[in-house]
């Protein structure tokens, strides 16, 4: 049996650029079921999610040559893609801001715990995200995950749009210095 093939990063984004096919299969294998969740947890269909999740991958197929190694990591980048795609076709659905705050019921709000999927547990999320206060967390999750505007945000807690800026740039701020950590 032979032993299972690896890459680096830098070696990983060459191969891409060189549109190895090899190389896309090892991206698609390692990193869809984290993209797959961030999809997932945006547009809570796991049908569309999974449309979503090849949309993500033709556009990293088509994009490499934009990605920039100067600028981030690769993760961070397909984290990206993922996320503006997933927040894209949930705008596209014409989604109504009474439609996010029925997704996030009367429960969501007086939860203690941000409702990250367990396929993208294992970036640590859940972790890094309790650090952060419960109000920030809320504010995260609407920003990040359910693509709300800073005023949507402000609406639907019922808060100055002033807070939540505060809110929003003292929780990245917070997320910058816990993940240096790492």
């Amino acid at each position: 049996m032979g032993a299972a093939v690896t890459y680096t990063e830098s070696e990983l984004v060459l191969g891409l650029k060189a549109r190895s096919e090899k190389h896309f299969g090892y991206l698609y294998d390692h990193y869809s079921p984290a993209l797959y969740g961030i999809a997932l947890k945006v547009l809570n269909d796991e049908a569309i999610a999974g449309d979503v999740l090849q949309e993500i991958f033709l556009k990293i197929w088509r994009g490499i040559d934009r990605y920039d190694t100067d600028k981030g990591r690769l993760f961070t980048w397909m984290v990206n893609i993922a996320r503006n795609t997933a927040i894209d076709t949930l705008r596209s659905k014409a989604h109504k801001m009474g439609q996010k705050v029925a997704e996030l019921g009367s429960n969501a709000l007086a939860s203690d715990q941000l409702a990250i999927y367990p396929s993208v547990d294992h970036l640590g999320l859940v972790k890094v995200l309790e650090q952060l206060s419960k109000e920030q967390r809320v504010i995260i999750d609407l920003a990040y995950y359910k693509g709300c505007t800073q005023d949507e945000i402000a609406k639907i807690l019922d808060i100055p749009l002033g807070t939540v800026k505060t809110r929003m740039r003292n929780a990245i701020i917070q997320l910058r210095n816990i993940l240096k950590q790492i």
